[in-house]
């Protein structure tokens, strides 16, 4: 009798859509889990005597190494920063590790080490520790990243799933698109007439003024899936729906057009400086106003609201000449390598 031939990891399994979530919670978590993982959120939560910390880790592996507002050595730093960032703490401190393919550049390797120093220093977090590897010509393409946070607790902090309710807005902090649109142009030697620059930034100070001064009751960093992944994590978790407005939502002509060139869903594409925020209706144009008076909030917009679920949590989208269509969680990854 034949045997089966095993399944094998798509590309498609770390695009942050269906897919991932699937390895995550059948293959992962039913061997790691525990009350700190099981929540699956952007940083763990862990009590440490009288010192509540966020902890996250998170590896990279953008193609190209450099590109338009960013390289992977700032990503690595930002994406870090932005998960212990959404979930209510301040960065304090974070790891690196590097895996060098021989035969890397060491001017190369100095150019972006010298990003991750400076993006460190300018965001007040510490690398305290890390480690590197090389491994043989053709098996690292270049560069990876891995690395490690540590986050205090902002006191009296706690966003949540379980505390959103219906009514309550849906924040963004500006343009969507703009990452994901930007790696792919230069991948592919694509040029504009509009030059795309990358989003890539660290959301810490303005996350941190939102948490001590408003309403907020979640956050999530829209990276790989973009808008539409959040969203659907949103109403999955909370059993509510969500419908969102698409003359609302903040897009770039110059992103929109190369993504409609390109044939792509500007909802499903990575952000490296985008956060999701689901606020109060009490708080939200307090939210709104305070995002737009710092340099990484203003774009902001509410683009929509918490409504009652008709059977099955949606994303629902009512579109600019008055139609409506679901917004779906995409199924993989629409653009490998983005982060």
């Amino acid at each position: 009798m034949a045997q089966h031939e095993p399944e094998r990891i798509l590309l498609a399994h770390g695009g942050g859509g269906q897919l991932t979530s699937q390895l995550i919670r059948e293959l992962v978590l039913p061997h790691l889990r525990n009350e700190a993982l099981s929540p699956l959120g952007d940083s763990a939560r862990l009590e440490l005597g009288s010192t509540s910390i966020c902890l996250t880790t998170d590896s990279y592996v953008v193609k190209p190494l450099f590109f338009h507002g960013g390289d992977i050595g700032k990503l690595a730093v930002c994406g870090t920063i932005n998960d212990l960032a959404v979930a209510g703490s301040r960065p304090v401190a974070l790891t690196l590790s590097l895996i060098i393919e021989e035969g890397f550049e060491k001017p190369l390797l100095e150019r972006i080490l010298q990003s991750i120093g400076r993006t460190a220093r300018e965001n007040n977090v510490s690398v305290v520790t890390g480690d590197t590897k090389t491994v043989e010509r053709g098996s690292a393409d270049g560069l990876f990243i891995n690395t490690a946070g540590v986050g205090v607790r902002l006191p009296g902090v706690n966003p949540g799933l379980d505390r959103i309710k219906v009514g309550d807005k849906v924040l963004l902090n500006g343009t969507i698109g703009d990452h994901g649109m930007t790696i792919i142009s230069q991948r592919e030697g694509i040029e504009f007439e509009s030059r795309l620059v990358s989003d890539c930034a660290a959301l810490a100070d303005l996350t941190c003024m939102l948490f001590e001064r408003t309403g907020v009751k979640f956050m999530r960093d829209a990276t790989r899936g973009g808008l539409a992944a959040v969203l659907n994590e949103i109403v999955e978790g909370a059993g509510l729906a969500i419908e969102i407005r698409d003359a609302n939502i903040p897009v770039r002509p110059s992103v929109q057009a190369a993504a409609d060139m390109l044939g792509f869903d500007v909802l499903n594409i990575a952000n490296e400086g985008k956060f999701v925020a689901v606020v109060s209706p009490e708080t939200a144009d307090a939210c709104l106003e305070l995002c737009r008076s710092h340099p990484l909030g203003r774009d902001a917009a509410l683009i929509g609201e918490v409504v009652a679920s008709q059977g099955v949590p949606l994303v629902e989208l009512r579109t600019k000449i008055g139609g409506r269509r679901i917004v779906q969680m995409p199924y993989g990854r629409e653009l490998p390598r983005i982060c």
